[in-house]
């Protein structure tokens, strides 16, 4: 495992380092071209007009590569393997995919036809523009190259761009839509606390959410063995297993008061999992004594599946709890997915006043 995150480590560092390479050398491309610019006008009659009108030829062409680099890098979709269980309920739309691979093959066929004549339709391009940057014959020369440079780095821009960006939005999005179409399943399935976690980790996936449930160290060797699963797995694992557990809410409430970190979310995990296993008093102690950010949000969550259960008397406990979290400076963060679940939990209304019944009157 130690060579495993060292080796991660190290990924990450590279990527690091190429994306500092990669903005600049990007900045220092789109320098020597605005530079250039500032020169070449600054030896004009008119400098402003020329810096001007040279700006707006030298935006527009950028533009014009930017879209064409994005045409050009729009990742294929790799299609999954029947045989190796790939979800049918989904296919992603690949109109954006297909469009992209008719227009770059028109592109290429028609820039090929017309590669021997390139010098001539520069020659034209650079006359047409010239009246932009000054008007006389010198100009043209630089208005053509003033194009071809900023096509060529709005080009490599929008490649690089969308290469590296747009697959991990789309990998986030799928993986975003699996999450909310298993928790519909969840929830169909009665499993009201399963589908709310997945619902906040498909949020987070789409940057809807802050995450704010990163755990010590030590929970993930205090959590039962599973291989390589990260500890929310273990967690979804212990909950689905709860109703099957021959644990008493006495063995549960003495699993959550043991000195362990793993052992108090393990009992919240059962507790998720079967709310016969809860104890309010538990949950509230995770709640407003939390010894992590992980640990909390599995309080929430107990909660969660607890709420429409609780008398009006621990309801209200329930609630000045999350509240008092909800205000404090250094309680649930605002807009992380633990004030997500505070929220729903609050959402619960208050249950009427009973009216007392009026006698009838005799006779």
């Amino acid at each position: 495992m130690a060579g495993v995150r060292r080796v991660r480590g190290q990924a990450a560092g590279s990527a690091q380092a190429l994306r500092t390479v990669q903005r600049g050398g990007g900045a220092a491309l789109l320098g020597v071209g605005v530079g250039g610019l500032l020169l070449f006008a600054l030896g004009r009659d008119e400098p402003l007009q020329a810096i001007g009108g040279g700006l707006v030829v030298a935006g527009a062409a950028a533009v014009l590569g930017t879209a064409l680099g994005f045409l050009f890098g729009v990742p294929r979709m790799r299609a999954g393997d029947p045989a190796a269980g790939a979800r049918d309920s989904y296919v992603p739309n690949t109109n954006l995919e297909q469009v992209s691979d008719w227009l770059t093959k028109v592109l290429l066929g028609v820039g090929l036809t017309q590669l021997g004549s390139l010098g001539t339709r520069l020659r034209q391009l650079g006359d047409a523009l010239a009246p932009a940057l000054g008007g006389d014959a010198a100009v043209a020369p630089f208005a053509a190259a003033l194009v071809l440079y900023f096509l060529v780095l709005g080009f490599l821009a929008g490649w690089l761009a969308t290469r590296l960006l747009l697959p991990r939005a789309l990998s986030d999005a799928d993986q975003a839509l699996d999450l909310f179409l298993a928790g519909q399943d969840r929830d169909r399935k009665g499993d009201k606390v399963g589908a709310d976690d997945l619902r906040v980790r498909a949020m987070q996936h789409l940057g809807l959410l802050g995450t704010s449930t990163d755990h010590p160290g030590t929970v993930r060797e205090q959590l039962p063995p599973a291989g390589d699963a990260t500890p929310e797995a273990v967690v979804a694992e212990v909950r689905s297993t709860a109703r099957r557990s021959a644990l008493t809410a006495q063995q549960v409430r003495e699993l959550f008061e043991a000195a362990s970190d793993g052992r108090r979310i393990q009992a919240l995990a059962l507790m998720q999992g079967d709310p016969a296993l809860a104890d309010l008093s538990s949950v509230l102690d995770a709640i407003e004594h939390p010894r992590s950010g992980f640990e909390q949000y599995h309080a929430l969550l107990a909660a969660r599946g607890l709420v429409s259960r609780l008398a009006t008397a621990d309801w209200h406990r329930l609630r000045d709890a999350v509240t008092a979290q909800l205000v404090a400076a250094d309680g649930i963060p605002y807009g992380s997915d633990r004030s997500w679940l505070a929220e729903k939990i609050l959402a619960r209304p208050d249950p009427a006043p009973a009216v007392p019944r009026q006698p009838t009157p005799a006779g």
